[in-house]
């Protein structure tokens, strides 16, 4: 009992100098480049909850045979440390990348009983005996345009063998880190990821969910207030999986919590895995008992066509205000008329000026221009200068305008009659997301969404007694079913897709309409109405 004393002691020493060092280490990198890097370091406490959690998972004298695939400075092997007997530890393994982690993690633990490999654990994978029966893990973040082609190539040729499923090549890094730990994990093993919780929405997601419903025993998930953000720097919401690698039974039911800490959740239901398979998104879970069943007999999306706006690939060139467009000498007719970001948009309704321009006190442009640099004449010598300016920024070189010929022409979009914001925060009755009605000639960046009404819609839409109909109703669009369409990332900022709001319910919008109700009901079209338009 003494010795354990001893070692919780020096642990919890050890654990005050990884904090410091910690801090240190993170100041020494800027925060574009620890996101690029996916570096968000788990806090001690979060770490010490997930120990705590996965203990009362194992049996009490089970040898711990300890696997830290992402290890940063160690969080998760001091957390084990100050939850266990120093004798439990078998065997203890972390894999890091970057050098000074590794030094760090060497000087506070491995005199522990922690073995520190340098190197990249997708690579290394594979000399590990499958004898682990404890993983705990917070993977690097990292998106999958900073993963290079090759090493993306090899990670879903590897992770597809290893977990016999097909790995979409929008996975983030944390994906292929869950899907190549198969292989280490001994059977009845338990392990517990700290990941992104977008993979429960997204298409990309699909590989995991599969995964966890299909290929192991998923026990818990637990996912953290979205307003509460669990790492510095990281606008993303988390979650903890917890799992055991053991054949899956389809009537076992998984925990799903929400808010509140892993010990002490806010809600909590108990979801079966033939709900989860027949699940489009997890992030439903769990449910709050006062939401409704919403009609979607009839939805937005077959009402309207839902496109993202212009995709400039660099706003800050092409979208400039009307005076300094003015002022440079670009031609008019490669300006469009374009509204301003959400925020500097005080009104939902955009009124037309007289030359087609909103009236807004903040009047912008697009620059769109679809002619050759080698046929600008020498009477277009402003506009010339300008694309010469650009080239010396490297616009042309960026990922959207390379892939356009040429580089400054942009997508063709038509203005949208009515809009929605993409990106937006509201919580009870607030929407997070806000409906616009433009009247004017201005074309929207893909920082909105464009709803563009289909042919019947388009009929009505000429009277301006029933498009302020359409207006309101979609304002009538309830805010819990729009939480519930979308996604939700850290800090409670909720986004939405063009798939997304086309799942919404209409009906709505076709009580402010009743006419159009009664089309629908004469129409012997029985699933989906979009013959109707």
């Amino acid at each position: 009992m003494i010795a354990e004393d001893i070692q919780l002691a020096q642990v919890q020493a050890r654990e005050r100098q990884r904090r410091d060092a910690q801090v240190k280490l993170d100041d020494g990198r800027s925060k574009l480049e620890r996101n690029r890097l996916g570096q968000f370091a788990t806090p001690n406490g979060l770490a010490a909850e997930i120990v705590t959690y996965l203990l009362g998972l194992l049996d009490d004298k089970e040898p711990i045979n300890f696997l830290e695939p992402a290890l940063g400075s160690g969080s998760f092997y001091s957390a084990l440390l100050q939850g266990v007997a120093p004798d439990r530890i078998n065997t203890a393994i972390g894999f890091e990348l970057d050098p000074r982690f590794v030094a760090l993690a060497n000087k506070l633990w491995g005199e522990f009983g922690l073995k520190v490999i340098e190197g990249d654990y997708t690579e290394l994978y594979r000399d590990l005996t499958p004898d682990f029966n404890l993983i705990l893990t917070n993977p690097p973040y990292v998106r999958h345009h900073h993963i290079d082609q090759s090493t993306k190539v090899r990670l879903q040729m590897e992770a597809s063998k290893v977990c016999e499923v097909s790995i979409n090549g929008l996975s983030g890094l944390y994906v292929y880190f869950m899907a190549l730990a198969h292989k280490n994990m001994r059977n009845n093993g338990i392990a517990a990821w700290l990941i992104p919780s977008e993979f429960m929405d997204v298409n990309y997601g699909s590989v995991l969910r599969e995964y966890l419903t299909q290929k192991v025993e998923l026990l818990r998930i637990h996912r953290f207030d979205p307003t509460e953000v669990q790492f510095d720097n990281a606008l993303v919401s988390s979650a903890v999986i917890i799992f055991r690698r053991s054949k899956p039974n389809q009537d076992s039911q998984v925990s799903f919590t929400l808010g509140g800490t892993l010990l002490e959740p806010k809600k909590t239901e108990e979801v079966s895995i033939e709900s989860l398979c027949g699940s489009r998104k997890w992030t439903n879970f769990p449910r709050s008992k006062s939401l409704p069943k919403w009609d979607k007999s009839i939805t937005i999306g077959d009402l309207f066509e839902i496109r993202r706006g212009v995709a400039t690939g660099a706003n800050s060139y092409f979208v400039m205000n009307r005076h300094k467009a003015k002022d440079l000498g670009l031609p008019t007719c490669y300006l469009k008329p374009v509204l301003p970001s959400p925020r500097y948009l005080t009104t939902d309704i955009i009124i037309e000026g007289a030359d087609g321009y909103p009236l807004l006190d903040q009047q912008m442009v697009l620059f769109d221009c679809d002619l050759p640099e080698a046929f600008i004449g020498n009477d277009q010598k402003q506009l010339y200068n300008y694309i010469v300016a650009g080239v010396e920024m490297g616009i042309n070189e960026r990922y959207l305008p390379s892939r356009r010929s040429p580089w400054y022409r942009q997508e063709q979009r038509p203005p949208a009659p009515f809009l929605s914001t993409y990106m937006g925060r509201g919580t009870g009755e607030e929407k997070p997301f806000r409906f616009i009605w433009n009247q004017s000639r201005a074309v929207a960046t893909n920082v909105y969404l464009l709803l563009y009404p289909k042919p019947l819609l388009k009929e009505i839409i000429s009277d301006y007694e029933k498009a302020t109909l359409i207006h309101e109703g979609l304002n009538l669009l309830e805010a819990d079913e729009l939480r519930e369409e979308g996604r939700v990332y850290g800090g409670g900022l909720y986004k939405i897709e063009p798939r997304e709001l086309k799942r919404m319910s209409a009906r709505p919008l076709i009580k402010r309409l009743p006419e159009l109700d009664l089309v629908i009901k004469e129409t012997e079209v029985p699933a989906r109405f979009d013959r109707l338009f």
